[in-house]
């Protein structure tokens, strides 16, 4: 015999085959997009719409953990006031939490 049987067993596997190997991968990526990315869209999504509402007197939290108030509204910056007389400048984008109105004294 000149063909291996093993070479010729390979040669008749049809396209079935072929699917059922590929099954669990496809299984393993629906998974992957229900348990990790679609709730991380989410999340996104409710991370800019609370920063495109945030308006002047609101009491915010920072990226940095600090509390104030916001002083300046800008298109990429925000004046916040941490204390009497100190004013910073930041990115909007490191507003992590609007707090209730009140709540910083």
């Amino acid at each position: 015999m000149l063909i291996s049987p093993a070479y010729a067993q390979a040669a008749t596997g049809g396209t079935e085959s072929t699917l059922l190997g590929m099954l669990p991968l496809v299984l393993m990526f629906v998974v992957l997009y229900f348990v990790m990315i679609r709730p991380q869209m989410k999340r996104q999504k409710e991370h800019k719409a609370m920063i495109e509402a945030v308006a002047k007197g609101d009491e915010i939290v920072t990226a940095g953990g600090f509390l104030g108030k916001v002083s300046k509204i800008g298109d990429t910056y925000i004046g916040v006031e941490l204390a009497d007389g100190l004013e910073v400048q930041m990115q909007r984008t490191a507003v992590v939490q609007v707090l209730p109105k009140g709540t910083i004294k």
